[in-house]
């Protein structure tokens, strides 16, 4: 695939490593005794059924939520990719991206058009974000997180609203972003094509299985 650049904040020095983590939502403990290490340059699948907790340990993994039990630790800046594309329904399309632009401190005007013309973005610039179909947001979601530049890339459902096309173009930007050393943790209910991707079965540290 051509076209699709970034450029990754110290890319050499970043990883994830989590020990004995647990994560509890409400009165329940959605998964326990969970412990990886991921160094630069890897992949990782999160699976697992809805509400099994893949949502809720990206969030832990961005700091955005306590752990019940255990140590997390990333080194790295995070790009976090959810179903919320935090981008303001009232603005058009690239007004909406510029505001990111701006806090993220992407400079690289030309390969950010780059980028928009490679996820098929270039022509729904002055779209309000209100109009755009679920599968235009999620590439536009895309866009800030190759400007981001962070080596740590969170995904959740990434593939969520996408065409055949789409799909595969979000499997190249993923592999391309950890062939440029980026890690990546990818939860996920839907295949994911990865070179060298290695999987978490979320199931498997159920709380009843870890005790």
């Amino acid at each position: 695939m051509q076209g699709a650049s970034q450029t990754l904040h110290d890319p050499s020095r970043c990883g994830i490593a989590v020990t004995d983590l647990a994560c509890r939502r409400g009165d329940r403990v959605l998964f326990a005794g969970l412990s990886l290490n991921l160094a630069a340059g890897e992949a990782l699948q999160v699976t697992g059924h809805n509400g099994i907790g893949k949502s809720s340990l990206l969030r832990i993994l961005a700091g955005l939520a306590p752990a019940f039990h255990g140590a997390v630790a990333v080194e790295g800046a995070i790009g976090l990719l959810d179903e919320r594309p935090a981008l303001d329904p009232a603005l058009p399309l690239g007004k909406a991206l510029a505001f990111w632009r701006a806090l993220d401190g992407a400079a690289d005007m030309q390969l950010q058009r780059q980028n928009f013309e490679l996820l098929g973005l270039k022509t729904l610039m002055d779209v309000p974000v209100r109009y755009l179909s679920t599968g235009q947001k999620k590439r536009a979601a895309f866009a800030r997180l190759l400007g981001q530049g962070a080596p740590v890339w969170l995904l959740d459902e990434p593939l969520n609203g996408l065409d055949t096309r789409a799909v595969e173009l979000a499997e190249a930007l993923t592999a391309q972003h950890c062939a440029r050393g980026g890690i990546a943790v990818i939860a996920s209910h839907q295949p994911f094509r990865l070179p060298a991707l290695r999987t978490l079965a979320l199931a498997e540290h159920r709380a009843e299985h870890a005790a």
